[in-house]
């Protein structure tokens, strides 16, 4: 077995892994949604959420751990097997509409972009700085 092959044969397990993970996720988040899961950092004061939200979200990082894998694989083949300025033109694209659904679904499980800070908790009686 030459590089390119077990390069080849990485890129496809990694391939495989992505694809478990999403399906694995979809059938998990299912019964742990139907047993009324919740977030642990919940904000203050926020009510619970619904089974529909709750499968949502789990689902939604499940979907966003596989896509994480579907590029790692692709890079991997791509610079590692057959690094032509076609293929990496082909994997930049793949690689963009991907981020793009990854930032997509973290807006959705969230609430906030990626590159936002999670918002904290207010103090009680704690005044805000003046100036």
């Amino acid at each position: 077995m030459d590089f390119r092959q077990v390069i080849e044969t990485v890129g496809q397990l990694v391939d495989f892994a992505g694809v478990a993970v999403m399906v694995i996720g979809a059938v998990v988040s299912l019964p742990l949604a139907i047993r009324g899961h919740q977030p642990r950092q919940l904000p203050q004061g926020a009510e619970k959420l619904s089974f529909y939200r709750s499968y949502r979200q789990l689902l939604g990082r499940s979907i966003l751990l596989g896509l994480e894998l579907l590029v790692a694989a692709d890079i991997i083949r791509t610079v590692a097997v057959t690094p032509t300025f076609t293929s990496v033109g082909v994997l930049a694209i793949i690689v963009l509409i991907r981020t793009f659904l990854s930032f997509s679904l973290e807006l959705e499980i969230t609430g906030r972009w990626p590159w936002q800070k999670e918002a904290s908790p207010v103090r009680s009686g704690a005044t805000a700085p003046e100036g």
